[in-house]
C-alpha cells in the first residue's frame, strides 16, 4: 500500500450524521488495522486539513480516533440549528461527500 489512495478506497464506511441540533458527526470506519493505521499515518487527523474540506474553524472541529472500533470520528458545529429555515440537511447525512476523495498516503 505504497501508493496515494483516497479515502473511499480505503474506509469500509463513511458516513455522516446529526449529532443534535447543534453538531454533526462523520464517521471513518475501516475493515483492517493496516487502512486504521494508514489513515492515522496520514494527516486524516491534522483538525486544520478536515476543517478546510468542511468550510469550518479548525478549532472547532473534534477529530477522535477510535482504535478499538478502528474508527475516526469527526465532529463539528452546524452553521445553522437542525431544522431551521437556513438547514439544508437537517440528518447531516450528505457532510460526509466532503472527505471522500482525501488523498491518504
Amino acid at each position: 500500500m505504497s501508493e496515494t489512495a483516497v479515502l473511499a478506497d480505503i474506509a469500509r464506511l463513511i458516513r455522516s450524521k446529526n449529532a443534535g441540533p447543534f453538531w454533526l458527526t462523520v464517521d471513518v470506519m475501516f475493515d483492517e488495522p493496516s487502512a486504521f493505521r494508514r489513515a492515522l499515518a496520514s494527516d486524516l487527523t491534522d483538525r486544520r486539513r478536515i476543517a478546510a474540506r468542511l468550510f469550518q474553524d479548525p478549532d472547532l472541529v473534534i477529530v477522535t480516533p477510535v482504535e478499538n472500533a478502528l474508527a475516526i470520528k469527526v465532529s463539528f458545529p452546524r452553521r445553522h440549528s437542525a431544522g431551521s429555515p437556513r438547514d439544508s440537511d437537517v440528518l447531516g447525512g450528505q457532510q460526509y461527500a466532503a472527505l471522500l476523495d482525501l488523498p491518504i498516503p
